[in-house]
């Protein structure tokens, strides 16, 4: 079993990486040493997630000609938010990330999601009554400026995060440079069975963003189902003196797709890695697979009359209007 994935490029990309969403500044620096003390080689990253500074302080400590590790063994992406669509955001929004990281290039770029908000400072411009200001801007033009800075060679490859099938064979019909990785959510309640294969038919590696359902979100639901608590992985994880999270992550490894699992805990950061010492079998995969019940955990929602509600769902280029 490899422990990367083959990008279009012909780059490799580690199956494994460490998440830093909703990792706090004080804590993330040491979760990304321990990392990559533990073995990781890939450091999932983004602008709106305020911790790049901190990221790039641990990179600077780890990685260089005198240092542990090189710049190129470890694979580094960042992503694009939403208010700098416009094309000529893109660079300075990089550069931006670049600089807070402490890098001269990324292994990935990524445009975070396919809608776009106002162009600004703010990174949550709101009208007054609280809520968001839109830019309906056309994310194939967003593309553009993305494949501009493969060419000045300050990111290795571009990518796509949160966009449905629609969406990505939309960017397909205009790309001079092709889309590497589509990230999106995925775990056993989120399979993604579709998505995936509509990704590899058409050569793009998939990314699942939390991959244990997200446990430390600030809106959970009081009655969602937890994964981590579902009796049919507790059982394999007995067979195979695993933990719960790790047979969920060998699930997703097994099936080529890269997970990004978030902690700033040593001994989770050391356990979540420990997934290529062992292989479910095929039934055993189908079975993790059938948990499947579209369930989407990462969906900003706001209160609108007493009634939870989907915050973007209203833009016309909201992903998750359609089935995959």
């Amino acid at each position: 079993m490899n422990d990367f994935a083959v990008l279009n490029t012909g780059r490799k990309m580690p199956l494994l990486g460490l998440g830093t969403w909703k990792s706090e500044p004080g804590k993330v620096k040491q979760a990304v040493i321990w990392a990559l003390q533990s073995g990781y080689r890939h450091i999932d990253c983004a602008a709106i997630y305020g911790n790049e500074v901190e990221i790039g302080e641990a990179l600077q400590e780890t990685l260089g000609p005198d240092k542990a590790l090189r710049r190129e063994d470890v694979f580094i992406t960042s992503k694009l938010w939403n208010t700098r669509h416009h094309p000529e955001d893109v660079e300075p929004s990089l550069l931006k990330t670049l600089k807070d990281l402490k890098l001269e290039y990324l292994d990935l770029y990524l445009i975070h999601w396919p809608y776009a908000f106002q162009r600004g400072d703010n990174a949550f411009p709101r009208k007054e009554d609280g809520t968001l200001l839109y830019d309906d801007i056309d994310y194939k033009l967003t593309w553009a400026a993305m494949e501009k800075l493969v060419g000045k060679g300050l990111v290795r490859a571009i990518g796509l995060s949160n966009f449905n099938s629609r969406q990505i064979d939309d960017i397909l019909s205009v790309a001079s440079i092709k889309p590497t990785v589509l990230q999106v959510e995925g775990h056993p309640y989120l399979a993604q069975v579709e998505l995936l294969a509509h990704c590899r038919d058409r050569g793009l590696v998939m990314t699942a963003y939390s991959p244990l359902g997200s446990p430390d979100r600030a809106w959970k639901h009081p009655n969602e189902p937890v994964l981590l608590n579902e009796s049919m992985i507790a059982a394999l994880a007995e067979k195979y003196k695993k933990s719960p999270a790790q047979i969920i992550l060998r699930w997703q490894t097994q099936r080529g797709v890269v997970t990004i699992p978030k902690s700033v805990t040593e001994s989770r950061i050391k356990e979540n890695i420990q997934v290529f010492d062992f292989t479910l079998d095929t039934e055993e995969m189908k079975s993790i697979t059938a948990l499947n019940k579209g369930w989407r955990y990462i969906v900003p929602m706001i209160e609108v009359e007493g009634e939870r509600v989907p915050r973007d769902a209203g833009h016309p280029h909201y992903p998750f209007n359609d089935p995959y």
